[in-house]
């Protein structure tokens, strides 16, 4: 991959449509693009042009040509936008004339964000969070990836770096001057700032497991004994047969998983074998595995049909876990919460009840959305702990207490990418979209 080149692909997605947009970006953007539409004089201004054929000067087609300054665009470089009808054959005869170009070749996925972090226009958070973006299902994943998008971590880590630096400028002068006696409060003051970091750094990682599950998704577990109308539940909600009900006992004998969006959450709902006692060998693996994916879940739908169902499950409940008697329809015991998969009798209240439990969950998410994000800063907050605990020995080494400080200066380089980074590059980049 050479970044000399000047890269073209189609920017929208393939095939028939209104409008398609074909991207340029490069030292020869702006050359190729005038060699298919005639001169572009004014950046960032629309103009309405004939796409031609550069050597037989056959007309390809009419639409709008954009060009933007590097300064100003999105890759750091000279881009050019082509704005076409829709039409397969106009796209892949400009792709075509666009490759046969010298200097000129289709990009690889991703490049084109690629290169806006190599030009300095983003960071490698800020380009996990447009990976984000580009895949975020609901309303809640793309609030947070569009967080993270637009320097939300990018920004809070550029502030702690610039503490890290000014508590080190000020260690490093008590070592230049260290036959000088220096301010009594000096070092507690250290100690002060530094302690201070790792609670804003302890306040985030504590968030970051409520960001990662609305990234990757809730899981919601639907348990209870057999045939109490779990399957009809999942086959409610989803709003579609998936699983097979039956009047017979037993029917689920794994866990069937289907992913919704429920109330702007991505939600992963299992459907678990009905937990009982049996001899049959085949259910009893099943039963096991519902019981250990239910632990595992965010979040517990259990069904009962009587109050002691709970003493028999053998499964631990948290304070969200949504306790409801099914089947309504054929019975009205119990006083608890009640509905009817059914005849949808309760549903609706159901599902604000999971949404309720869901929002408090991500209340307070941070913006470390991955586990690379949550290592480094983590390990940032050791190095800051071990220099605390030099400090507050009685006999400890000045130096020594500025290098855990730039390590830990170090770590947050690490996050935003500053150096480091191509072992993550490719798995970011093989999530992009050959446009994109």
């Amino acid at each position: 991959m050479s970044v000399s080149d000047t890269i073209f692909a189609l920017a929208s997605a393939r095939g028939r449509a209104g409008v398609s947009v074909i991207r340029l970006s490069g030292t020869k953007a702006l050359a190729v693009a005038e060699m298919l539409s005639g001169p572009l004089p004014q950046a960032r201004h629309a103009y309405l042009r004939k796409f031609s054929h550069p050597e037989t000067g056959e007309a390809i087609d009419t639409g709008i040509a954009l060009r933007f300054d590097g300064e100003a665009s999105f890759t750091g470089e000279p881009v050019v936008e082509l704005q076409t009808h829709g039409s397969n054959s106009v796209v892949d005869t400009l792709l075509s004339v666009l490759g046969s170009m010298d200097g000129c070749r289709l990009a690889e996925p991703g490049e084109f964000t690629r290169r806006a972090l190599i030009n300095g226009k983003m960071d490698l958070v800020q380009v996990e969070g447009l990976a984000d973006l580009i895949e975020a299902e609901t309303e809640e994943q793309r609030r947070q990836a569009n967080r993270v998008m637009t320097g939300e971590l990018s920004d809070k880590v550029a502030g702690w770096a610039d503490k890290l630096l000014k508590i080190n400028s000020l260690m490093a002068a008590s070592i230049d001057f260290s036959d000088e006696e220096l301010p009594a409060d000096l070092l507690s003051t250290l100690r002060a700032d530094i302690q201070e970091l790792m609670t804003s750094f302890d306040f985030e990682l504590q968030g970051a497991r409520s960001a990662e599950i609305v990234r990757d998704g809730f899981v919601v577990a639907i348990v209870g004994k057999p045939n109490v109308g779990k399957s009809t539940l999942l086959n409610t909600l989803s709003g579609r047969e998936v699983a097979i009900t039956s009047e017979v006992a037993g029917t689920t004998r794994d866990v069937i998983e289907v992913g919704l969006n429920l109330g702007g959450y991505e939600v992963v709902l299992l459907d678990t074998a009905g937990l009982h006692e049996t001899d049959d060998l085949v259910e009893t693996i099943g039963i096991e595995r519902a019981r250990q994916r239910s632990q595992d879940a965010n979040l517990r739908i259990v069904m009962i049909e009587q109050a002691d169902d709970l003493d028999h499950l053998d499964v631990s409940l948290g304070p969200k876990d949504i306790i409801v008697y099914g089947k309504s329809d054929l019975s009205s015991d119990g006083g608890g919460f009640r509905l009817s998969a059914k005849t949808g009798d309760g549903i609706d209240e159901l599902v604000e009840r999971i949404s309720l439990a869901l929002s408090d969950e991500v209340g307070g998410a941070s913006s470390l959305t991955r586990q690379r994000h949550k290592d480094n800063l983590g390990r940032a907050k050791d190095a800051l702990g071990e220099a605390v605990s030099l400090i507050d020995q009685n006999d400890y080494d000045i130096e020594l207490v500025s290098e855990r400080v730039r390590e830990a200066s170090t770590h947050l380089d690490q996050l935003v990418g500053k150096f480091n980074i191509e072992n993550v590059l490719g798995e970011i980049f093989s999530s992009f979209c050959i446009g994109k």
